[in-house]
């Protein structure tokens, strides 16, 4: 039922940081063909018009050298191979610079829309695309009738471009035979390279219309329902169930520690029943009472009970137990403002400890201690 109900749910929402993440990783963005292409054709017809002059000479004298052979090299056995290898050798030396300006056309074109993306889950082989009816389901989706209508109308415009060229070249196409061989062959270059670039600048009408198709086509694709928002907001920061029980568990988890360090404690200073704060004191260190364990009601109550196991004492001061309990954070120093009044119920519980060791007369009633203003917590 539920895939049904997302099924028959609209995409109306914009893709979220993640499924643009997810999507990019996939190698799912918008690429264009036609600048591609535009990019590749009027890459080569400036190639062309720059490098072509000079191109052609060294293609002459290529040409010069491959139809002239030195008697001697006629009866030698290698001379054949040494003349294709040089003969080689120079070809490439001539094309290299357009061949490098294409193979740059080539993978910038692509990076105009959409920027450098390498993915291997792109690349990864997918055997539905083997199944026959994927196949022709594709080759009459409406994907396959625009890139159609693209096709036919690239053609039209490209032959539009050409008979307008044709129209315009006719005169230079005619002269080419009172011309003289040398004179014709640069003069036909010319006019080849100049139409290739007209050419290619009708190209730039087809990708002006197919950049921005390719943009809307594939932010629809990448679209969601408030279903599928949902149900990504509920795997990216987890159900509410699950995060309760882990909240609870972690909470379980602190409170065992905490209790662990209960029996090391100094004193607990209790509320009497809503508070318990336990704390330790250093004497050879140098730093101020630590707060150990601290917790209200079930909590405190725990805290009182292993404090009672462990032999730790135990006091009654509500006002220090608040003051402690609000203003200090586990594992951390007491304030500066409480170091008198902690000071007084250590001091108390070191007496208390020397009286139940036989060692000195039993303390009276533990002083009140006194808490300032801006650390006093009531109830």
């Amino acid at each position: 039922m539920a895939e049904e109900q997302d099924s028959s749910q609209e995409r109306t929402e914009e893709p979220t940081a993640k499924r643009l993440k997810d999507a990019r990783d996939k190698g799912q963005i918008a690429r264009s063909k036609e600048l591609n292409t535009l990019a590749v054709v009027l890459t080569a017809a400036i190639g062309l018009l720059m490098l072509g002059p000079a191109m052609a000479r060294r293609l002459i004298d290529l040409m010069a050298f491959n139809f002239s052979i030195e008697r001697h090299a006629i009866y030698a056995t290698d001379s054949m191979a040494r003349h294709l290898l040089a003969s080689t050798e120079q070809g490439l030396l001539v094309l290299g610079p357009l061949f490098i300006m294409l193979l740059i056309a080539a993978i910038g074109g692509p990076m105009m829309l959409g920027g450098w993306l390498f993915s291997a889950k792109s690349m990864a082989p997918k055997f539905e695309r083997m199944n026959p009816l994927s196949g022709l389901k594709r080759m009459f989706s409406v994907m396959a009738l625009v890139e159609l209508l693209k096709a036919l109308a690239k053609f039209l415009v490209v032959l539009a471009v050409a008979i307008v060229v044709l129209k315009l070249r006719r005169e230079d196409l005619l002269s080419m035979a009172n011309e003289t061989l040398p004179i014709a062959i640069g003069h036909s270059a010319w006019v080849l390279v100049h139409s290739l670039i007209l050419l290619a600048c009708s190209l730039i009408l087809i990708a002006a219309v197919d950049v921005p198709f390719q943009v809307w086509d594939n932010k629809k694709k990448l679209k969601m329902t408030k279903q599928e928002i949902k149900d990504e907001y509920k795997d990216t920061e987890g159900k509410p169930e699950v995060k309760s029980k882990i909240r609870q568990l972690q909470r379980e988890m602190a409170d065992r520690r905490m209790m662990a360090e209960v029996p090391k404690a100094d004193v607990v200073i209790t509320n009497p029943t809503h508070f318990a704060v336990a704390l330790k004191y250093d004497p050879q260190g140098l730093g101020a009472p630590v707060l150990v364990a601290k917790g209200a009601d079930v909590i405190a109550l725990k805290i009182r009970e292993v404090a009672g196991e462990h032999d730790v004492v135990v006091l009654e001061s509500p006002a220090l137990a608040r003051a402690v309990y609000y203003s200090t954070e586990l594992d951390r120093e007491i304030p500066a403002g409480l170091y008198l009044a902690v000071a007084q119920v250590l001091a108390y519980v070191y007496q208390l400890r020397q009286y139940r060791a036989g060692q000195g007369k039993r303390p009276g009633p533990m002083p009140t201690p006194s808490i300032p203003e801006d650390l006093r917590r009531d109830e």
